[in-house]
């Protein structure tokens, strides 16, 4: 499994509507393709869920890194690209992977938490810390689906989480809206640990 995100900064009174009709216009056309397990398309509004800017944010974890790649080197980035420019697109391998009890209902909210894990912290500890958390997480009322990744260049440990309605106050924590999920290889995500 393979987690990536790119982050739009949006002007302070940027129209979220054109993003929100790109979505309803476009997010289905990644409903089947080939690798992906979601993709979540957020959004964070000035003002709303104590968000201090206007973004647009897609989350996306791959089953392979051949989808992964087929999709940036693609014409669906392109267009990305050509309509805001090129973002810098982050990159996590994944080391945990845990459905909820609304794993089966459309998301309307999503957490991104990460965290850097300290030079002396031991690594195996600090990830088994975290995914006995990733399980709790995954098992509140409410959540759709959570995974646990890292990236090792910078030691940074992300907690992304799906929720059926809204997403809890959680401290160091961004909340975003979901505005459509496709998950074409959901079920093929493996469950638990990633190795």
């Amino acid at each position: 499994m393979h987690g990536m995100n790119y982050r739009i900064a949006l002007p302070a009174d940027y129209d979220m509507g054109i993003i929100r009709q790109r979505v309803a216009t476009r997010g289905h056309l990644l409903d089947a393709f080939p690798g992906l397990g979601q993709k979540a398309y957020l959004i964070r509004e000035r003002g709303t869920d104590g968000s201090p800017v206007n973004e647009y944010a897609p989350f996306y974890l791959w089953n392979t890194a051949q989808g992964m790649n087929s999709f940036l080197w693609g014409p669906g980035f392109r267009s990305l690209v050509d309509d805001f420019g090129r973002p810098t697109v982050e990159h996590w391998t994944g080391l945990g992977f845990e459905r909820g009890p609304e794993v089966a209902q459309p998301p309307a909210a999503a957490t991104r938490a990460a965290r850097q894990v300290a030079a002396g912290e031991p690594l195996a500890e600090a990830v088994a810390r975290e995914l006995a958390e990733l399980r709790e997480v995954a098992a509140r009322p409410g959540a759709h689906s959570a995974a646990l990744l890292v990236d090792p260049r910078h030691w940074e440990l992300l907690r992304f989480t799906l929720w059926r309605d809204a997403a809890p106050e959680e401290p160091g924590a961004e909340r975003f809206q979901v505005l459509h999920l496709s998950r074409p290889e959901l079920d093929a995500i493996d469950t638990g640990r990633q190795w």
